[in-house]
């Protein structure tokens, strides 16, 4: 789904996804349910040291809903810019937060793989969580009982706050507490086998959830459940795909002088030409100089065209992925994926093409690494990359 930029922190572009423009509404009508003020009136009333009327309250029920809902994402934009804080003590750079329906995303230039900085950058989240929700709190005791309004919602996202911080520590990615287990158990383990065990804690925690919300008739919990399940499945794959390529260049894995097609080349002998040489991904090039790349998937798109008379310059991709011949392997393949392609040309250090990397490398390169021993216990070839 699309996000939007709508800030800048410490030059961190902030997003907001559509999902969570989308979900707003409906969460602000379950927080200023009567239900929902029912259930955190007499709560809120206690810590404050005053009664609250469930009554009076939902006659405001918008106007609670949606300050709670919006004060909520504050917070959960805090929590991200926690892990952000610490991030860059380590070094690491921070490309964008994002929030969205289930929460937000501080996305990393890269994961510490030293147990002691992932587990500090993903501790202080709910550390910061649980900051917030004692600043509310501590609003409550000046908030004047006159104000039931203004002191539900301070209340509410005080212990709301606090609530998330321990839902947040629950082991299972892609939660902080997955990520919290994975730093501990790489204590004294590999980071893939450390991923491997975290990721299988995560995943019974998915199925719990979708059960228990099952059981409830509680949607809300299946969506979570089905949420934790994914994510963590996902960063068991991206971590086995990462350990066997570790070590590995683009240079490992290319094919050097890449066979050029001419762009003049008809449809019908492209296909032949791909028949008689096994190889599914061409550069094409014009008076010498390289135009672009053509593949079987774009022929397979050029269904209408006349392959008679067709030439490959009617379908070939004018900008292929370029990646350095010394890029980190695993970094390349999720820069190939991220476009949505398969192959990508190589250049040297002066940006000239040296050759061309598909798929199929990395798949053969990942397939012998774990057939000689790599220590994967699945495959992700058979699920996808990322």
């Amino acid at each position: 789904m699309r996000s939007y930029t709508v800030a800048r922190i410490w030059e961190i572009p902030i997003r907001i996804n559509i999902s969570l423009i989308l979900f707003l509404p409906l969460l602000a009508y379950l927080i200023g349910s009567g239900q929902g003020i029912t259930l955190y009136a007499g709560i809120i009333g206690s810590l404050a040291g005053t009664e609250l009327d469930p009554a009076a309250l939902a006659e405001f029920r918008w106007l609670i809903g949606t300050l709670a809902a919006l004060g909520l994402f504050l917070g959960v934009l805090a929590h991200e810019l926690g892990h952000a804080w610490m991030a860059r003590r380590y070094g690491i750079g921070i490309e964008s937060i994002t929030l969205w329906i289930f929460g937000g995303v501080a996305a990393l230039e890269s994961i510490p793989k030293e147990w002691n900085r992932e587990f500090w950058i993903a501790i202080i989240g709910p550390i910061t969580s649980v900051a917030v929700g004692v600043v509310f709190l501590l609003g409550l005791q000046v908030v004047p009982a006159s104000q039931p309004v203004l002191l539900f919602v301070v209340g509410w996202l005080g212990v709301i706050n606090i609530v998330l911080a321990v839902f947040n520590c629950i082991p299972a990615f892609p939660m902080d507490g997955g990520r919290i287990l994975r730093a501990l158990l790489a204590r004294n383990r590999p980071y893939a086998s450390a991923t491997r065990i975290a990721a299988r804690v995560g995943i019974t925690f998915g199925l719990v959830f979708v059960v228990l919300g099952v059981l409830a008739f509680d949607l809300i919990l299946i969506l979570v459940g089905l949420f934790v399940y994914g994510a963590a499945k996902s960063e068991s794959r991206i971590t086995t795909v990462a350990d066997l390529l570790e070590g590995l260049t683009v240079a490992d894995l290319m094919r050097l002088d890449p066979e050029t097609i001419p762009a003049e080349t008809t449809l019908q002998a492209f296909s032949d030409r791909m028949f008689t040489s096994r190889r599914t991904v061409f550069p094409v090039e014009r008076d010498g100089e390289l135009v672009g790349v053509v593949s079987l998937d774009e022929l397979k798109r050029a269904r209408k065209l006349d392959r008679d008379t067709a030439t490959v310059a009617a379908i070939l991709s004018e900008s292929p992925v370029r990646i350095r011949r010394e890029e980190d392997a695993f970094e390349a393949l999720v820069a190939i994926n991220t476009e949505r392609t398969n192959h990508a040309l190589v250049e040297d250090d002066a940006g000239e093409v040296v050759g061309v990397v598909t798929f199929a490398e990395f798949a053969e390169t990942m397939q012998f690494a774990a057939t000689a021993g790599k220590p994967a216990r699945e495959s992700p070839l058979d699920e996808g990359i990322v």
